[in-house]
């Protein structure tokens, strides 16, 4: 038996699997900078020049492409009117009513209260009306400004004049009815691009017995959206002593269609709910009247009119 030669060098099992020992603070900074191969965070500096060259070209061309993209859809659209108009808009082809002064307070709704001889109490509502009328003050002279009527047909371009004059007792040297038991709202249509009104000529069945007497004497060819107000039930009418409408019963026709033409006002109209009884709250409900304006007075889904509440109290 041949004798094992003790002189041998002694081979480790395995010994490629021996990993080398290094600290964690060695294995960080080898993860950051490996100086053997080169490389920067696992890349060498010709790896990140060409990622660097892709990702550029990468983006330039989304940057591209959505620049086209862009320009083409603003390509379809006007900056003077809408894409989708009446019928084929979310907007619909019927406006609302809505009214002012309205309480900046969410939790007082469309509650107009005030006190009798109290400044405090009157002033707030002055001043909210101040604000809403604002607009309306500015010099309607010159530029596309044109004084409309009936008989004279508005030029293209141009819009129509609203003068704050014409609106009676409802006027901030009067306090707009505030300073008495007969204050003043305003009401105004929503705007909707290109909507033209088919106004209602003849009188119908459930109209208020003052509207029907005045479409009867006014001149057809005068169209106008008629407006009326009521107390939304028999306490309520009973409590005021009606109303006034200020410049007329309706919103004339030569304000639409509304083509946002620069300086385009709203037609408003100012009515005065004349002696409310104090100390009660009164509900009152006014509604636009033309053919092609749906009304609906369901509180869940009002259409064409607009609810409000009316409540003066006595001074204690």
């Amino acid at each position: 038996m041949a004798t094992k030669n003790l002189s041998e060098p002694k081979v480790q099992e395995f010994q490629f699997h021996e990993i080398p020992k290094t600290t964690k603070w060695e294995s960080f900074q080898k993860a950051i900078y490996d100086p053997d191969k080169k490389e920067f965070f696992g890349r060498t500096k010709k790896n990140w020049y060409q990622l660097l060259i892709f990702y550029t070209i990468f983006y330039a061309c989304l940057a591209a492409l959505w620049a086209i993209c862009m320009r083409g859809l603003l390509a379809t659209l006007s900056d003077t009117e809408p894409k989708y108009q009446l019928s084929d808009s979310l907007i619909g082809t019927n406006p609302g009513l809505g009214f002012r002064p309205i309480s900046k307070k969410t939790e007082e709704g469309s509650l107009i209260w005030y006190t009798l001889n109290q400044t405090e109490s009157t002033k707030k509502w002055v001043d909210l009306t101040d604000e809403f009328l604002k607009p309306y003050k500015v010099d309607q002279v010159g530029k596309n400004y044109q004084a409309c009527d009936h008989s004279v047909k508005v030029k293209k371009g141009h819009v129509c004049t609203v003068n704050l004059d014409e609106f009676g007792p409802c006027t901030n040297n009067n306090s707009y009815g505030y300073a008495s038991s007969s204050p003043c709202v305003f009401l105004k249509l929503n705007k909707i691009f290109g909507w033209e009104p088919e106004y209602q000529t003849t009188v119908e069945e459930d109209m208020p017995k003052d509207l029907s007497v005045h479409i009867k004497n006014s001149n057809i060819s005068n169209p106008e959206v008629w407006i009326s107000c009521k107390g939304e039930n028999p306490f309520d009418r009973e409590r005021i002593g009606g109303f006034s409408y200020y410049p007329s019963h309706g919103f004339p026709g030569y304000y639409f269609p509304y083509m946002n033409d620069p300086n385009y006002l709203s037609p408003i109209i100012a009515v005065q709910i004349r002696n409310v009884l104090p100390n009660a709250i009164v509900n009152i409900e006014c509604r636009a009247w033309a053919k092609n304006i749906n009304y609906s007075g369901s509180r869940n889904n009002r259409e064409g009119s607009v609810h409000f509440e009316i409540l003066v109290d006595e001074p204690k």
